[in-house]
């Protein structure tokens, strides 16, 4: 693979790199008004249901998400191509918010790349199985692990203060399960 070719592979999470950093310079304006937030989504500002996937409580946040992305990128990237992550991205977000949605009643806003970064991570070990088993069934045992850990103990020790505030972890849960289900119709899709 040439450079140009292997920085073609990172484009997508330099766009989302470049999106969440642009959202970041909005600041707490832009924060309150792009979050996924309950009471406004029902009053019609649908477009929360996305934006508050790009939304961070701070630049700390912003830091953990973007190192979480990029090192997800890193080990799972080459699983599909663009239109393959663009369905886990979408496929993750609206599990997370059918989730919220549905599962999460009480839940009134949340912001952060956390949950689709859960789903990607996971939709990437499936989509690495054929070629990479054994990295594929380490990064999907972690993922399963950290998951149970969370839904047994709650969020992994410190991470709420190095993010800056409470972690939602169904989000990850959620996006998991979107990943998943995404990364399944496309090993389906390609099968046939």
């Amino acid at each position: 693979m040439g450079l140009p070719q292997a920085l073609e592979n990172w484009r997508l999470p330099a766009g989302i790199t470049l999106l969440t950093l642009l959202v970041g310079l909005l600041g707490d304006h832009g924060r309150v008004v792009l979050r996924f937030d309950r009471p406004a989504i029902e009053a019609g500002e649908a477009w929360r249901l996305v934006s508050g996937h790009f939304t961070h409580l701070g630049w700390s946040h912003w830091a953990l998400n973007i190192a979480g992305l990029l090192l997800s990128w890193y080990l799972v990237g080459r699983a599909f191509g663009t239109r393959g992550w663009l369905l886990v991205i979408v496929a993750s977000i609206a599990a997370i918010d059918l989730g919220f949605w549905f599962a999460m009643p009480g839940l009134n806003w949340y912001v952060g790349l956390s949950g689709m970064l859960h789903g990607l991570i996971a939709a990437g070990a499936i989509g690495s199985w054929p070629s990479r088993r054994l990295e594929a069934a380490l990064i999907g045992g972690f993922v399963v692990f950290k998951l149970a850990y969370e839904i047994v103990a709650g969020p992994v020790p410190g991470s709420a203060s190095a993010a800056g505030g409470n972690v939602i972890t169904e989000a990850h849960l959620f996006g998991a399960i979107g990943g998943v289900l995404a990364a399944l119709a496309l090993r389906i899709s390609v099968k046939d």
